[in-house]
């Protein structure tokens, strides 16, 4: 993992323990023994525990990445959609601006008004024929 190299398969060799023994007794060698083998115990537990966290930060790079590729494509709908928002907004306003002329060309609000009454007069008969 540290410079290219895989810890946790790279095995350990066995030191000799008449190396580190002072005591030519067999306690000494038990004791140099143990704590090799405690030693050794610990790295393991370390290269496992390191590579987990190694696992563990690869997924979350990866989760990161994932999550600004959704960032990316959420900002490009967003866009779309304020372009298409602008767009209706536009011809929203060439459509009003249109239909006052048409009520300006049409003899303004007063013709309007003349038909509606009309138009609500014409209900009203209609009603009052059905009815009677």
């Amino acid at each position: 993992m540290f410079n290219g190299n895989n810890m946790s398969t790279k095995p350990y060799s066995q030191v000799p323990l008449d190396e580190f023994s002072d005591d030519s007794s067999n306690g000494g060698d038990d004791f140099v023994t143990r704590s090799i083998q405690n030693q050794k115990l610990q790295m393991q537990k370390q290269d496992q525990g390191l590579e987990m966290l190694s696992q563990s930060a690869i997924r979350l790079g990866e989760m990161s990445m994932n999550i600004h590729d959704e960032l990316n494509q959420q900002n490009q709908m967003l866009d779309e959609m304020d372009n298409d928002l602008e767009t209706a907004g536009e011809n929203l306003d060439m459509i009003t601006r249109k239909t006052k002329e048409l009520i300006e060309k049409s003899g303004g609000k007063g013709n309007c008004m003349l038909i509606l009454c009309l138009t609500l007069t014409a209900v009203v008969l209609f009603l009052l024929i059905l009815y009677t």
